[in-house]
């Protein structure tokens, strides 16, 4: 695991007792705000002592509403995420959906995410796997964390020791979502990082309008939480102007005010060293 990390963050300055942090956009909208987003972020980063990776998906393909955008084109959006990473020497994660994207998507990225209702998809883990790429597979809000186990299995049995799980929080109902912190430790027991995914855990899904609702006010409680719990990373969307992103602006935090929730998140985390 610690191997897995090094490698991962060896254009960076990894410090192993910081979390990391997996941030971006929702989805591929523009080169442009691709490189507002990861410049941002990476500089405060590196002031910080926080291992950085860039996340966005070059496509959306779960959106409630048949009429709700999906991206620009797959291969393009990949370039354009390729292109980031290179111009800020940085790891991309993306979102991957058929065995044949994670193919596709390994040439392009170095982490490829499992969306959490797919997480018990075996031949997608599988063909995940067999890239050599870390695997990222999000916890399933049907799942608990302790069955997250079999996913991992999955992927090991593959080939593949490079594993990383990810806590989105748990389905309340038909419209709202749950956080269960002993998920944390649940997962950590499987011997992989576990991530808690602090924006998409804010979703409030299946609303009537076809547009997913959120509560981004609580990001700061979530995220907090999570470090204290003993999360290894965080996982959490941004963008300039969320009101005015093409998917879950309702749940992404505006990026002018990720630096003072890192450094916050820094302070907890160096407390309970």
């Amino acid at each position: 695991m610690e191997k897995m990390l090094k490698d991962l963050f060896a254009g960076q300055q990894y410090d192993e007792k910081n979390f990391f942090l997996l941030a971006g956009p929702c989805v591929v909208e523009s080169e442009e705000l691709l490189g507002v987003v990861a410049g941002k972020v990476s500089g405060i980063c590196k002031n910080l002592g926080i291992p950085y990776i860039f996340k966005s998906s070059y496509r959306k393909a779960n959106r409630t509403s048949g009429a709700s955008f999906t991206g620009l084109g797959d291969e393009l959006a990949m370039k354009m995420l390729q292109e980031t990473g290179k111009r800020f020497d940085l790891p991309v994660v993306t979102d991957i959906h058929s065995p044949q994207e994670a193919v596709t998507a390994a040439g392009f990225v170095d982490v490829l995410q499992i969306p959490a209702f797919l997480c018990r998809q075996t031949d997608l883990l599988v063909a995940a796997a067999e890239t050599g790429k870390i695997v990222n597979v999000k916890k399933g809000q049907f799942v608990s964390g302790e069955a997250m186990k079999f996913a991992v299995d999955k992927i090991r049995k593959a080939g593949n020791d490079k594993v990383m799980l990810t806590e989105r929080g748990t389905t309340f109902g038909y419209q709202d979502l749950v956080v269960d912190y002993r998920n944390i430790p649940a997962m950590q027991a499987h011997g992989v990082p576990v991530i808690m995914d602090v924006t998409h855990a804010l979703q409030q899904p299946n609303q009537t309008t076809g547009i997913t609702g959120g509560n981004p006010q609580l990001i700061g409680t979530i995220a907090k939480a999570a470090i204290a719990a003993g999360a290894d990373g965080l996982f959490i969307e941004t963008h300039p102007d969320p009101s005015r992103a093409l998917s879950d602006g309702a749940n992404m935090l505006q990026l002018d005010l990720l630096e003072d929730l890192l450094h916050q998140l820094v302070k907890i985390r160096k407390a309970l060293l």
